[in-house]
């Protein structure tokens, strides 16, 4: 069975956009989770400008889904968190400094020193670790030799062409990249951009996907169909 892990980074943005506390990040996410949602990712970026570092001790106290907490670790305060909190799963992802949204995967053959050591040191406090990696056998080969737990395949290219029209040719790479994972003894997740238009195919096509992290799209259709059905629909085309 598929995992649906929420990403409530778009709730915390909504929150901060105001001030105060509304809406409330910590509800929000038990909520979710009543909802029927199998995770809660958050993603703290160095300048806090939607989840606060405060938000991500918070959550951890409190909820009791699976928990994942991207970043890149070139900054040591979120490692220092992540160490701190030990959170499910963290997630590598190499954003830069003031990078809007994720846009890309490790190389995770030129990086192979730095990731090697930091897996270990996440890996040694129990924290399983997956890599940001674009569907690309070369690098899901090299997530396995640094030490990787597991991949997510960042899949905007694959939205961008399904909605295109092009479905074929959207998922090919993404199986290639899926079946060396599977070959490998990586566990394998997926996300960005991912929407209730193109999640089933995805699925359908790489039916061993162990998680998918679903944040923009999903608060979005929330806002036309409410949190609780929105997550029930996304379940049902995992599941279908």
């Amino acid at each position: 069975m598929t995992k649906l892990s929420v990403n409530i980074n778009k709730i915390a943005t909504l929150r901060n956009s105001r001030g105060g506390t509304i809406p409330n990040v910590l509800q929000t996410a038990i909520d979710i989770e009543h909802f029927g949602a199998d995770g809660i990712t958050v993603h703290p970026r160095p300048d806090e400008r939607h989840i606060r570092y405060i938000d991500v001790r918070e959550l951890k106290k409190n909820i009791v889904t699976e928990f994942n907490i991207e970043g890149n670790p070139d900054h040591p305060p979120f490692v220092d968190l992540v160490l701190e909190v030990k959170p499910d799963q963290v997630t590598l992802v190499p954003d830069t400094l003031g990078q809007l949204t994720s846009d890309h995967g490790w190389d995770t053959i030129v990086n192979c020193d730095s990731l090697k050591k930091i897996i270990s040191l996440f890996k040694k406090s129990g924290i399983r670790v997956s890599l940001f990696v674009d569907p690309d056998s070369a690098m899901v080969e090299g997530a396995a030799a640094v030490g990787a737990d597991r991949v997510e395949l960042y899949t905007e290219d694959y939205a961008r062409k399904y909605a295109a029209g092009l479905r074929e040719e959207s998922i090919a790479s993404y199986v290639e990249a899926a079946h060396k994972a599977q070959k490998l003894g990586l566990g394998l997740n997926a996300g960005h951009d991912l929407d209730l238009n193109n999640l089933h195919f995805f699925k359908k096509n790489i039916p061993w996907l162990d998680e998918v992290s679903i944040g923009h799209a999903l608060i979005a259709d929330a806002l036309y169909l409410g949190l609780e059905k929105t997550i029930q629909q996304y379940q049902e085309h995992l599941s279908l």
